[in-house]
């Protein structure tokens, strides 16, 4: 019983690894690409669309950058202010703006509300009785503006306000920096303080102004302020991006989180007691709000160089837990973090992108996104609409998640590695919708450029389950990616386009002709392993372009013996396909002075050839190297190339001698031999002793072995020539030929 089971599952594992390892050495021809929309979709380039972080594509909204008055050089903040109504901070000229929208046509308004002393309106807070506080940088001055008009002006012993934190009991928290601090603000105070002009560097000089502490940090800017659902009131620091949790009566904070070299961007505090952090780690003097040089507009592939370089996150805070990075993102900033059902929202920059993440999937999401560089602060309307503040250019902008009529996606430029010849473009499943309602297009470019040398946008047609665009070639393409219909909950999983690279012809990287009379026992070639490892598998692409089987040739070639074989000739080459293509080489010569050539080895798989030199004539013969591409190829479209070699030269006449000498000079024995090959280049002579002495020379008289006629001087001393009386002179030529003459000794 024990056997009769075994016996299958043996014979079921021998199956696997054999159809494994036919899988793995089969030649790549066929490259497929993954299309991953949440990596490959840019935010500016989503309509109506959301691409998840698993790269799968969801219903999300529409980006709309608004048209209309302008509100400053530079929006910092911007702040709800009743129905359809927005407060927002600009700088340089200290200008403080109230936005009106119009949700009928979303257009908007605009009407100074206040202008304070300073170049930045960092921070805005509208009140209830409709005025207004406003601080500033670079110094920290506390504005309350009613009707238009600053009422009080109370400067903080600090270099900015950062932000405004209302508390239940009427007054509000304002965070500065330089130093990092939090001021706890009577309003009914500070509406008595009236205009105190310049800077003041003690808190006790404005005490009775309705100001005091209500907690400090050792960090040196306090930037964000949020409240909690059981009165600890969270702040978020810079440069090293602590987070902390104050008590609702304030004093000394405890550090929820400790970073480095960081900015606590925003604060969100949830309904369970939780909240979220906003944080951006920066690299040197990297800012984030402000103005970048000026770019030529190029329409929708405006593609600005990011003005950022340094790593988001956003941060989950639970009531009782450790801190959890939920999102990272490069060379990306974040700005503010805002609700949408059970989404989080993240505006952010530098190329206007914004972000989500969803909570229950687990998973971050692209957004449509804008033009501009930056996306400030959003501020939500209704009917799941967002108002948007965005920089580079400043003005407003318009987030939709009502169902769209038109949505649609365009990819980044994607690089097939080679010029290639596209194929399918197949989705791997489709949820909620049929790819009937999809229209898919292409546009390809065999350079690099963003803008230039695109062909036109080309319709992918629907076959057999996947979308083609026949004799469409490449090196990059780009996909365009349109929905109809009136689905609003669907999925689009990741797709996979296949292409046929572009068929390159194989290189002749070595050849060689080895010295005649040498013959080859090849190493008997191993048989592929029948089994395969878990990374072959995963990583297939490691092994494109590589011909296995010609390696594992080269490999035993190298380990063949080599023995003297008269009349033996012995040829090697080394040809490259960068395709990984099979080829099979025919090898074949011609005598100088015929035009009739002699194949020495036809569609052959070795890469060498030996063959015996005695049917042959002697002189110059002409060689060529065929490489011919197989199967599975189709036979259309295998290409063949033949390379002119070097030139083989059959030699069996051994050179001649054409004069010795020996002569006894200074104590040494000098025996001189000039010879002449009538084919071959001299190798060398060798004296030989009869008492056993032996020399070899390579070097000839005038230094340089370089012709066919040369003479070699052996100097033998005295001593060693004792008791010789003859030596006998071998002439050796290249061909390996020889001829030898025994002179007597006086």
């Amino acid at each position: 019983m024990r056997n009769f089971f075994l016996l299958p599952v043996t014979a079921l594992a021998f199956s696997l690894s054999v159809s494994f390892a036919s899988k793995l050495h089969a030649d790549p021809l066929t490259k497929q690409l993954e299309v991953d929309f949440g990596r490959d979709v840019a935010s500016r380039n989503l309509k109506g669309l959301a691409a998840r972080s698993d790269g799968r594509v969801l219903p999300g909204p529409v980006f709309t950058d608004l048209d209309g008055p302008k509100l400053g050089e530079i929006l910092w903040v911007m702040k709800p202010a009743g129905n359809n109504h927005f407060i927002v901070g600009t700088g340089p000229d200290g200008k403080v703006q109230e936005v009106t929208f119009n949700p009928k046509d979303s257009s908007y308004a605009v009407r100074e509300v206040a202008d304070v002393t300073e170049a930045q309106a960092i921070a805005v807070l509208p009140l209830a009785d409709g005025s207004l506080l406003v601080g500033t940088s670079p110094t920290a001055a506390v504005y309350l503006v009613k009707d238009g008009k600053n009422i009080a002006r109370v400067p903080l012993p600090a270099d900015s306000v950062f932000d405004f934190l209302p508390l239940s009991d009427g007054s509000v928290l304002a965070a500065t920096g330089n130093p990092g601090k939090i001021y706890r603000l009577d309003l009914k105070k500070l509406a008595q303080a009236g205009l105190i002009e310049g800077k003041i560097s003690d808190d006790k000089a404005i005490a009775d102004k309705g100001v005091a502490v209500f907690g400090e940090i050792r960090d040196r800017n306090v930037r964000k302020l949020a409240r909690l659902t059981d009165g600890r009131v969270i702040a978020g620091s810079s440069p090293k991006g602590n987070v902390y949790a104050f008590n609702p009566a304030g004093g000394a904070p405890l550090i929820l989180q400790e970073n480095r070299e960081s900015e606590v961007v925003d604060l969100l505090p949830m309904d369970d007691g939780s909240f979220y952090a906003g944080i951006v780690a920066t690299t040197g003097d990297t800012g984030r709000i402000g103005k970048l040089p000026e770019l030529k507009d190029e329409g929708k592939d405006r593609e600005p160089k990011p003005g950022f370089s340094g790593r988001s996150s956003v941060v989950r805070f639970p009531v009782d837990g450790f801190p959890e990075s939920v999102v990272t993102k490069s060379n990306i900033a974040l700005y503010r973090l805002a609700r949408y059902n059970d989404w989080l929202l993240l505006t952010a920059g530098e190329q206007g992108d914004a972000f989500g993440y969803d909570p229950v999937a687990r998973r971050a999401l692209t957004f449509a996104g804008s033009a501009s560089a930056q996306l400030n602060d959003i501020a939500p309307l209704s009917d799941g609409r967002y108002l948007l503040l965005r920089n580079n250019a400043p003005g407003l902008a318009l987030m939709s998640f009502s169902p769209a009529k038109t949505r649609e996606l365009e990819t980044k430029r994607l690089d097939l590695g080679v010029a290639a010849e596209l194929g399918g473009f197949r989705f791997s499943r489709l949820r909620g919708l049929d790819a009937s309602a999809l229209k898919l297009e292409v546009r390809t470019n065999y350079g690099s450029d963003e803008i230039e040398g695109w062909s036109p946008w080309t319709e992918m047609k629907l076959r057999d389950g996947a979308f083609y665009a026949d004799g469409l070639r490449g090196r990059y393409a780009r996909f365009r990616l349109q929905l109809s219909g009136t689905a609003t909950d669907f999925q689009i999983d990741k797709a996979t386009l296949y292409d046929l690279p572009q068929n390159r012809r194989p290189t002749l990287t070595d050849f060689r002709i080895f010295a005649p009379n040498l013959g080859l026992i090849p190493v008997v070639e191993q048989p592929p392993s029948p089994t395969a490892t878990l990374g072959q598998l995963m990583f297939p692409g490691a092994r494109e372009g590589r011909d296995e089987a010609a390696e594992k040739r080269k490999g035993s070639f190298m380990s063949s013996q080599i023995i003297p074989q008269t009349g033996a000739q012995l040829i090697y080459w080394t040809v490259s396909d960068a395709d990984g293509d099979t080829l099979a080489y025919t090898f074949s010569i011609r005598p100088e002075n015929s035009d009739s050539w002699i194949d020495l080895s036809v569609n052959s798989a070795d890469n060498y050839v030996q063959f015996e030199t005695g049917s042959l004539a002697e002189g110059l013969y002409l060689t060529r190297l065929t490489a011919s591409e197989q199967s599975p190829r189709p036979a259309k479209n295998r290409l063949s190339y033949t390379f002119e070699t070097d030139n083989l030269l059959i030699d069996r006449t051994p050179p001649a001698i054409t004069a010795t000498q020996i002569q006894r000079k200074d104590g040494q024995l000098l025996v001189s031999v000039e010879g002449r090959d009538a084919l071959s280049l001299l190798e060398g002579a060798e004296f030989i002793l009869n008492n056993g002495v032996r020399e070899s020379l390579l070097h000839p008289a005038d230094g340089i072995l370089d012709g066919r006629q040369e003479t070699f001087i052996a100097e033998i001393p005295e001593p060693r020539a004792s008791g010789a009386t003859s030596v006998e002179i071998i002439l050796y030529d290249q061909a390996g030929n020889s001829s030898s003459v025994r002179l007597p000794l006086k």
